[in-house]
């Protein structure tokens, strides 16, 4: 039981201080310390972060951290990427999609780390310097909707969690502060998760009540500790600690390549 709240509070203050970390973390942990199949720790690892998520989502939108329009945009573009992403990933070899995107993400984390932060003049989707808003726009719809396409897409081909995909684009693309497109994120996958787990209950999944209860508790409290731990580190060692996330979740894609092969093509850990 120590090893499942320690997994939990690692895992959900990691969600709190990067905005991303949560069902690609939470699924390989529970498989490991409870020695579950995907199919049963999926639902749990997906529960505890998106009630995690909504702790965040609470805090920012009472310190007004959340662009909720945003993220309620991307998350209905996401919904119904995700079932197309689901599609393509049974007509194509999902060994070549986690190694392209393994490599993709190594790219991510090398720009996150040494890429200077957006000018505020150059972002394609500006805030508002007055309101802290968005100025919407059909640039601004379309940059966002498509940050919501691909994480759709890669949400329904790999199960890896959006937040991966909508922090480092929106660093990118837009000139929002690190603190805000974090609670923003939170706020998708809450959106996201919140429709798969009526899914889940829809199609009959009983949930181990006295695991999930002590995995989806430590997630929140560590969330907390994280939100709390957010305003006292410095943002270059946020992108750090997102970086490193970024690495370690690509390198555990690649190694489930490596075992499928091993294997001879027979699914083991992957996602």
């Amino acid at each position: 039981m120590f090893t499942l709240i320690f997994e939990g509070l690692v895992i959900g203050c990691l969600l709190g201080l990067t905005g991303a970390g949560g069902g690609i973390l939470a699924v390989p942990a529970l498989m490991t310390s409870q020695g579950w199949d995907v199919a049963q720790a999926a639902p749990v690892g997906l529960l505890a972060i998106t009630l995690a998520a909504f702790v965040g989502v609470i805090q920012g939108l009472i310190q007004q951290h959340i662009r909720y329009k945003a993220a309620i945009w991307i998350a209905l573009i996401s919904i119904p990427a995700a079932k197309y992403g689901i599609y393509l990933a049974q007509i194509i070899s999902p060994q070549w999609l986690v190694f392209a995107f393994s490599i993709v993400m190594f790219i991510v984390a090398y720009r996150i780390v040494f890429n200077k932060v957006i000018d505020i003049d150059d972002a394609p989707c500006k805030i508002n310097q007055q309101t802290g808003k968005f100025i919407w726009n059909i640039q601004t719809a379309s940059i966002l909707g498509g940050i919501g396409l691909v994480a759709g897409l890669l949400t329904g081909l790999l199960g890896v969690g959006g937040g991966f995909i909508i922090v480092p684009a929106m660093r990118k693309f837009t000139n929002l502060n690190l603190k805000s497109i974090i609670a923003t994120s939170l706020m998708v996958i809450f959106l996201i998760g919140s429709i798969s787990i009526s899914i889940n209950i829809f199609n009959g999944f009983e949930y181990p009540l006295e695991v999930s209860i002590t995995f989806i508790s430590a997630c929140v409290l560590g969330l907390i500790i994280g939100r709390v731990l957010i305003g006292y580190i410095p943002v270059n060692i946020v992108q750090f600690i997102f970086s490193l996330l970024v690495v370690s979740v690509s390198i555990y894609l690649l190694f489930s390549v490596f075992v499928f092969i091993l294997n001879d093509g027979i699914p083991s850990l992957l996602i």
